[in-house]
């Protein structure tokens, strides 16, 4: 993140910037980008690339609320930019160590904003949600088909 940025200006000009480098190699076609950011308050927290970042992530969310941010943006030919930002909140359990390492053994944080699949073997350790699930998983479904049909697609 930039100095000061907000997860929620984070994940919207991550997806902004996502759809702006493709488009020159696709000058005719709606790009279509998506970011999702976790965070612990105002922290970011990082994509899980290794089992320690990982088991940090997971330590930290334990027993707390977390907010899961995510910035969808449509970019048209034309150069019109439409985003929506969509934020839900998420409890994790208290979690034991033993739960961690076994979570952390299974694999499944690879890759994943805050270091977890809700749609895995973490489902298990959540306690609470609410907003949107497909949020949480990684492209909210309800805004993004929101946001295509008010440029004129239909689902």
């Amino acid at each position: 993140p930039r100095r000061g940025e907000l997860p929620a200006g984070h994940v919207v000009r991550l997806a902004e910037e996502k759809a702006r480098a493709v488009q020159p190699r696709h000058p005719d076609a709606f790009i279509l980008a998506a970011d999702t950011v976790v965070a612990c308050g105002r922290r970011i927290l990082p994509k899980a690339e290794d089992e320690g970042t990982a088991r940090d992530c997971l330590r930290l969310l334990s027993g707390r609320r977390h907010r899961v941010y995510g910035g969808v943006a449509l970019l048209t030919p034309a150069g019109d930019l439409a985003i929506r930002r969509v934020v839900s909140q998420v409890a994790f359990k208290r979690l034991s160590d033993d739960e961690v390492t076994a979570y952390v053994s299974s694999g499944e944080w690879q890759d994943k904003a805050g270091g977890y699949a809700i749609q895995g073997r973490a489902a298990g350790l959540i306690s609470w949600i609410a907003g949107s699930y497909s949020n949480v998983v990684g492209l909210p479904l309800y805004e993004t088909a929101q946001l295509l049909a008010g440029r004129g697609y239909r689902a």
